[in-house]
């Protein structure tokens, strides 16, 4: 029987940030801390739902609510960033390794002399 998959924290990060509103709000977030309150302002939305999307954020570790005196001040988790950057390069590398591997079979392909007489792409050359 195989081994279920193991849930990898990505998954979370990026189900997160599919939201528009979550991601305005990382957006936001990345040049200051704010209250909730601060993050709700530009929504029309009430602050509850902007705390339902906080709490979609704080579940992937994207932010964390720090409380300060009476005010809970949010904060960005730059640390999850990095952990999306290894992994989107990880990726990128490989499709740019694919994509040289092309350009040497297409530069290979212009160096090689084709028969003009036996073109079968476009039908030039075929016996009548």
């Amino acid at each position: 029987m195989a081994e279920p998959l193991r849930k990898d924290p990505l998954d979370d990060v990026f189900a997160a940030l599919a939201d528009p509103t979550r991601r305005d709000m990382v957006a936001r977030l990345a040049s200051a801390d704010a209250t909730v309150g601060q993050l709700a302002d530009p929504y029309d939305m009430s602050v509850q739902a902007v705390s339902k999307h906080l709490k979609v954020l704080e579940a992937a570790g994207l932010v964390t609510k720090v409380k300060d005196g009476q005010r809970r001040t949010v904060h960005l988790e730059a640390e999850v960033f990095d952990l999306m950057t290894k992994w989107i390069e990880r990726y990128r590398q490989e499709a740019e390794a694919r994509y040289r591997r092309l350009d040497a079979v297409l530069a290979e392909m212009d160096r090689t002399p084709t028969d003009p007489t036996n073109d079968h792409t476009t039908g030039a050359g075929a016996p009548t």
